[in-house]
């Protein structure tokens, strides 16, 4: 089992920044479509940004022009900057890995999951 770590959720201002990271050590961040979900309260896991492993990335409407996905391969480490943050956007954020090289941004997609890292905008 592939073992994702997220790490970099904190509390924030809106209009704030934070960069969230997810490492791995048995995953291939770079050989596979890796992606960022997130879930509020009461509502159901929605794709954040994903990145094929042609580097090709893809966004939700909701966070396009303020998320950039993107990786490093030497560290194995696949990472989520998010600028201009909205009260909206509070949630747990989750890492996931797929088998596939590209694929939709759904969670049906991604058998690998970390444990998630919360972030929250307040106002």
């Amino acid at each position: 089992q592939a073992q994702l770590v997220e790490s970099g959720g904190d509390s924030v201002q809106s209009g704030g920044s934070l960069r969230l990271a997810c490492t791995t050590s048995v995953y291939s961040v770079s050989q596979y479509f890796m992606g960022w979900f997130r879930q509020a309260p009461g509502k159901d896991r929605e794709g954040v940004a994903g990145i094929a492993n042609d580097g090709t990335s893809n966004y939700a409407d909701s966070v396009k022009g303020r998320f950039t996905i993107s990786r490093d391969i030497a560290k194995n480490t696949l990472f989520l900057q998010m600028n201009s943050l909205k009260p909206e956007d509070t949630a747990m954020y989750y890492c996931a890995g797929s088998s596939f090289k590209t694929a939709p941004l759904k969670a049906c997609v991604f058998g690998h999951w970390g444990q998630g890292t919360q972030v929250t905008v307040s106002s």
